[in-house]
């Protein structure tokens, strides 16, 4: 394993850029009154390298993808705000656009990492095809 961990994959460091650009962005001066938006915005934000960063420290890769998908549910979250801040006026579209394109990029990353870590799990013995039983004489 890499000495470095979750701060190896890529997906993990540009959600952890994306956060940071959230934080930027919500210090303006056109948000900086909504107080409980700019938390969410924070949060869903802080989230997906979060989430990233816990599953690809669980010991087994079941436990992986539902952190995976967590962070991933993020990002729609993330998303979804990001589109309001911008339909109120707290952004503008050329501020939001990016963010929304990062959201998508990350989005198909953590999908690749789920059926990554999907494709290495062993399959289930119940899943395996069974052997022809023997018919009765």
């Amino acid at each position: 394993m890499n000495e470095q961990g979750f701060r190896s994959l890529i997906v993990w460091q540009r959600a952890k850029a994306l956060a940071v650009e959230i934080y930027r962005l919500t210090r303006s001066e056109s948000i900086k009154h909504d107080f409980s938006l700019i938390d969410q915005l924070r949060r869903s934000a802080v989230s997906v390298p979060s989430n990233i960063a816990e599953g690809d420290e669980r010991k087994s890769d079941k436990d992986s993808i539902r952190f995976f998908h967590i962070a991933k549910g993020s990002l729609a979250e993330l998303a979804t705000q990001l589109e309001i801040a911008r339909d109120v006026g707290y952004f503008t579209a050329a501020q939001v656009e990016p963010l929304l394109g990062q959201c998508a990029e990350l989005g198909k990353m953590l999908g690749a990492l789920v059926r990554a870590r999907n494709n290495s799990t062993p399959r289930a013995a119940s899943l395996a095809p069974s052997a022809p039983r023997p018919t009765p004489e």
